[in-house]
This record gives structure tokens, sequence and C-alpha cells, in this order.
């Protein structure tokens, strides 16, 4: 099992990521709430990333946050939910808003992620409810999602056009991905529009 990843960023295009270690290259595939936190292609990263292993392919997942990782391993283990839809549900909201929706059975909050109808959000309000007290301070106070900030890289491609995709890959259908980056503010990041696309979905 590959627990961790510390190297530099060699690429950054959503949803993927690569990262050099010792002259080797893995290519991870992250939420928004990770590639936003993380810093600039040259710079140097840590990760903390999950392997699935599949007969057609190993394929690994990586996580700014140790508590993000954990959200995750809890997730694909609801019947239902696998890695894919995992990172969905991560790239729309953190850890910490995933918990109050779970507290609050907030299903009506769940369901505008991508791929999450009525009947999986409430299983997973069902499932997950039990698992969250170990996440809590000893002072009761929950766990709050670490501050990110969006790094700007230089490209050559259309940044909009890169969001739009990496939407779709999130499981957003290409007209409903579109409409998500109407009014996003131009000159963004990639990663930064597609975090500013998602916090007004989940809004609306």
């Amino acid at each position: 099992m590959i627990g961790r990843l510390r190297g530099t960023l060699l690429d950054k295009q959503p949803p993927w990521l690569v990262v050099d270690v010792g002259g080797v290259g893995y290519e991870v595939e992250a939420s928004m709430t990770t590639l936003v936190a993380l810093p600039g292609v040259g710079e140097g990263v840590s990760l903390y990333t999950h392997l699935v292993v599949r007969d057609d392919a190993h394929l690994l997942y990586g996580f700014a946050r140790e508590q993000e990782r954990a959200l995750f391993r809890a997730l694909i283990r609801v019947n239902g939910i696998g890695p894919k839809l995992a990172l969905a549900i991560l790239s729309g909201m953190d850890e910490a808003a995933f918990m109050r929706c779970v507290m609050d059975d907030d299903a009506k909050a769940l369901t505008r992620l991508p791929g999450v109808g009525k009947k999986t959000a409430e299983r997973l309000i069902i499932e997950m409810r039990d698992r969250f007290p170990h996440w809590e301070r000893r002072d009761g106070a929950v766990l709050a999602s670490e501050s990110a900030s969006a790094s700007m890289d230089a490209r050559e491609t259309d940044p909009l056009a890169d969001a739009e995709a990496a939407l779709v890959s999130l499981g957003y259908k290409p007209a409903e991905a579109a409409k998500m980056l109407v009014g996003v503010e131009e000159g963004l990041s990639i990663e930064a529009m597609i975090k500013a696309a998602l916090t007004r979905r989940m809004a609306g």
C-alpha cells in the first residue's frame, strides 16, 4: 500500500496530477478541495494517498489532509459508493461541511452533488452518522477544514474548457458543467474556477 507521497509537483490537470518522487512520476487523482490547496507546478508537495487495486489498473488517490483521506475511506465502505463518487463528494464539500450534512440530516444538500440521489443521500446519512464521534476534538468542537489557497499556474490551454472537462469527469453533464461556470471570475486558475463553480452549485 502506498500511504504517502512527498516530491515535486510535475503537472496539474484537474482532477489529475503527477508527482515526481525520486525520478518516478506518480499519476494521482485528487478532489478539487485538494487540488486548490496544492502549490504551483514545480514546487514541493506532500500527499496522503489511497491505492485502489483493480484487475485492469492500480489507481492512486491523493489528499492534502489526512482527515480528507479518512473520509474518503469511510465513504467507499458505504454500499454503492465507489472511489469516483467519493471523490466527487469531496470535491463538492470539505469534511466539516459533509459532517454537518450528516449530523443535521440534510439530504437535500447532499443531492446537489453529482451522482447522489435521494436514496443515496439518505443511505450516506444513516451509515456515516455513527462514524464521526472519533473525528471530534477533545473539547467537542468539530474538526474544521484547513484553509485552501488557489495557485495561479500559467497554461497554454483554455482554463475554462479545462474546468468544464474536469466537472464532466466528476459526473456532471456537459450542459450542466457549462452552466455552473457561467459568471465565474475570469483569470482564476482551473482549480479555483472549479471550486467556485462547485461552491455556487452547493449554495444553490
